[in-house]
């Protein structure tokens, strides 16, 4: 079999390449085999990645037992909780490009024959993904898996009841005790934090799309099932250069099809639209937010995990994961079960004989939470290229609203208006100026919805964004509105109490204007001064796309 690896390892000319892989420790037999990069995004910061040099040692001796030579590097990640309201959050988003960015010149650079990403949180597992596309050699994604579920008195809880919980504090209805009592309990092991936040639903997508094997998303981290799942997905990644499957024969147009009917069935986070744009892209692959909503219309919501109900990444795990809920959806002909995946058998195949477990936790296909799907995509003449809400986790009474625009120039504005009681049942909080050019960086604003929802006021006010909301966020939090204020988008002529609707059912967004009155008062706008003016965000907010189009480096 011919090699890429050749380029670096074959004939006289190779003798000082061969050299330096020696002195690596590498002998010929392993020089002469296939060299298969291990991106490993492992650190002692983020809980989801502290057990990934364990899941990455796994994954080598997978590949060595498949006869393959495994070569270990570095990926950077930011934990998208600890960076939560503050400067550190407008970091989150652009280390996606980054963490592409790094795959593709570690792997082009040493010219790797095949590739195992070893990842697990928010911008990680899309950054990879966007560098597996656009390398386009054999890989396969393998998550370190979800965290175990925390819990307090005998309730199941996670990270997001406890940023709820700060506004229950706030609000006087627990004590500082109480407070410090659930922050112990909330997140009690490694592992992406335990509901279908965004770590946990770009994991559950990775399985859908075909490039993850079956199991990934939903063995808990710290289960040894994890560790041998490792070790398979090692052997598969040799399996697939053997048989010269690589990314873009796996993720077309059906794969992306499948993607967005498992999205929608399981009430994902709002964020997978702007990394399967970002991904579909690299790819090479028509994206639009229409696309997403058609798909929507299409498909039912048939899970509600946490932030949108009760249940948690575990018992999906139990409940038969990700191949049960993509079972119940092949009995009405929602996905494509022909496309190819990384075990190199079709989806039909990986997921033939999948048992749904537990009917409560994955609802049957003619039982669902709802219809229409998990997303939705709305626009107007305050969203004209469109906004996106995860409508799973709004409750009904906000599933259409109108009411007087609270209109802040920032998250932390909006938030001490929020914690400070001058947000009013009615209201429509409007932040603008967060979105990827604006931020800079399209902060996810976790904070200001859960301030809302511990004060008892997510049944009564919506949210607004040209930024965008953690897959943790539930309510009528709507994000990703473009064009963005910064971008001289409609958002940016909102002024204070002007009249707000929402209709989730029907996809409509609007504010109560006049075209004629939008233009007059963007006529009159003047672009801010950016906000950071140094240092990569200042050359991200020059080259980021609208969120719409996934917020891509043009």
């Amino acid at each position: 079999m011919e090699l890429r690896s050749d380029q670096i390892k074959k004939g006289v000319v190779r003798a000082p390449h061969r050299s330096l892989l020696k002195a690596d420790g590498l002998i010929d037999e392993e020089i002469g085999r296939p060299l298969i990069a291990i991106a490993n995004a492992a650190n002692e910061i983020v809980p989801g990645h502290i057990d990934l040099d364990k899941i990455t040692s796994a994954v080598k001796d997978g590949v060595r037992l498949a006869g393959g030579t495994p070569i270990e590097f570095g990926v950077i990640g930011i934990c998208d909780g600890i960076a939560m309201n503050h400067a550190g959050m407008k970091y989150s988003l652009p280390s996606r490009e980054v963490i592409a960015d790094s795959v593709e010149m570690m792997v082009e650079g040493h010219q790797f024959d095949a590739l195992v990403l070893v990842t697990d949180c928010d911008k990680i597992t899309p950054g990879m993904l966007m560098a597996a596309m656009r390398i386009n050699i054999p890989t396969v994604l393998v998550s370190g898996g979800p965290m175990l579920t925390g819990r307090y008195r005998g309730r199941e809880i996670d990270l997001i009841s406890l940023f709820e919980a700060v506004g229950s504090y706030q609000a006087g209805k627990i004590d500082a005790q109480e407070l410090c009592d659930w922050e112990e309990s909330a997140c009690p092991s490694c592992g992406s934090c335990a509901g279908m936040f965004t770590a946990n639903s770009m994991n559950c997508l990775a399985e859908a799309i075909g490039m993850a094997l079956p199991g990934n998303a939903t063995i808990p981290a710290p289960y040894s099932e994890r560790v041998r799942f490792a070790k398979k997905s090692g052997m598969a990644v040799v399996d697939l250069l053997k048989k010269g499957i690589r990314p873009r024969d796996i993720f077309t147009e059906k794969a992306l099809d499948n993607g967005l009917a498992a999205d929608m069935a399981l009430g994902a986070s709002s964020n997978t639209v702007l990394h399967l744009a970002a991904i579909a892209h690299e790819a090479a692959l028509a994206f639009d937010l229409k696309k997403v909503d058609e798909v929507s219309k299409r498909t039912p919501n048939l899970c509600r995990i946490s932030p949108a109900g009760p249940t948690h990444m575990e018992e999906l795990y139990r409940a038969g994961g990700i191949s049960a809920v993509l079972a119940e959806l092949a009995k009405k002909e929602l996905l494509r079960l022909d496309a190819l995946t990384v075990t190199g058998r079709t989806l039909g195949e990986n997921i033939a004989g999948a048992e749904n477990l537990n009917a409560e936790v994955i609802r049957p296909i003619e039982n669902p939470f709802s219809e229409t799907g998990g997303l939705a995509v709305l626009f107007g003449n305050l969203a004209p290229d469109g906004a996106v809400v995860k409508a799973s986790a709004v409750t009904e009474p906000m599933l259409r609203h109108t009411g007087p625009a609270r209109v802040f120039e920032s998250e932390d504005d909006a938030t001490e208006a929020i914690l400070g009681r001058k947000i009013k049942e009615g209201d429509v909080v409007v932040i603008r100026y967060e979105g990827p050019k604006g931020g800079p960086g399209m902060r996810e604003m976790l904070t200001p919805t859960s301030a809302l929802a511990g004060l008892g006021l997510i049944d009564t006010v919506a949210l607004i964004t040209d930024g965008r909301f953690s897959g943790g966020t539930r309510g009528c939090g709507i994000g990703h509105v473009s064009p963005e204020a910064a971008s001289r988008g409609p958002i940016a002529a909102v002024r204070e109490g002007d009249g707000v609707e929402i209709d989730i059912p029907n996809r409509t967004i609007n504010v109560a204007l006049s075209e004629v009155e939008i233009r007059e008062r963007l006529a009159d706008w003047t672009e801010p001064e950016p906000k950071i003016k140094h240092g990569y965000l200042r050359r991200y907010a020059r080259s980021v796309s609208s969120a719409a189009r996934g917020a891509i480096i043009e």
